[in-house]
């Protein structure tokens, strides 16, 4: 069931979203070569408790950290942990925070020193592929209008989308109905209402849109080990435009 939410809990969800989007802030400084992931995690953590909030990914489904931290070809789902961080690298984080009971769900893909022309190209496509999607998360379309959007301007520039790993609705749980693709033809779907609140995240591919996971049963990487870029909001339908609930 895809639940609506009140403006009240649209306020709890935008306190969510303002620590995820404090988090991605606070470790986009901090990148840099010769950092550990896990060093990354503390620091992602103590931001997160220090607000007042919940690392959201701790023990979620027993995964062990407060983010998740994927390097050039892990697309999601890297553990952190003593790998240093090397010039050239791209690093996929993912976070979520609950506060009050309520979520919210971010992701962004940074560059570690002096990257390529390609992972650059990447992380660009990527980006805008997100707010792609958003552009179509209005009252009155289908859901998978922003599936649409998001593969059209994806595989227009030379990339792929993943389709094992998907969005998701989010509120009072981090996985909510309904998934989100990012792929699919348009104008199908249930039709999006003011309240629906949506983690919408592009997971795009220098390669082939195929994936496999590792022996860690978490780490999630291309099949053909090229690079991957992974950008998240968490957005909540209006009766006008999409509002971002995880950016400052």
């Amino acid at each position: 069931m895809i639940t609506i939410k009140s403006q009240r809990e649209l306020r709890y969800m935008r306190d969510a979203g303002r620590v995820v989007a404090g988090v991605l802030g606070e470790l986009s400084r901090a990148i840099k070569p010769g950092v550990t992931t896990a060093e990354l995690d503390r620091l992602a953590e103590d931001f997160i408790l220090a607000r007042g909030a919940r690392p959201a990914f701790k023990g979620l489904y027993g995964f062990p950290a407060s983010i998740c931290t994927s390097v050039n070809e892990q697309v999601v789902h890297g553990i952190p942990g003593l790998r240093k961080l090397e010039s050239g690298d791209i690093i996929s984080i993912d976070v979520g925070a609950e506060i009050n009971g309520y979520y919210g769900d971010g992701a962004a893909t940074f560059p570690v020193g002096v990257v390529s022309p390609e992972a650059e190209k990447l992380m660009a496509v990527a980006e805008e592929a997100l707010y792609e999607g958003i552009r179509f998360a209005r009252q009155g379309n289908r859901l998978s209008d922003i599936s649409h959007a998001v593969q059209s301007y994806v595989e227009k520039h030379g990339f792929s989308v993943v389709r094992e790993y998907v969005g998701h609705g989010i509120g009072r749980s981090m996985h909510e109905e309904p998934q989100v693709p990012n792929f699919g033809k348009p104008g199908r779907g249930p039709r999006l209402k003011a309240g629906m609140t949506l983690a919408i995240e592009p997971m795009v591919n220098a390669g082939t849109h195929e994936v496999r996971t590792l022996g860690d049963n978490w780490t999630v990487v291309t099949r053909d080990s090229s690079l991957s870029a992974h950008f998240e909001h968490t957005v909540a339908i209006t009766d006008g435009e999409p509002e971002i609930l995880t950016r400052l």
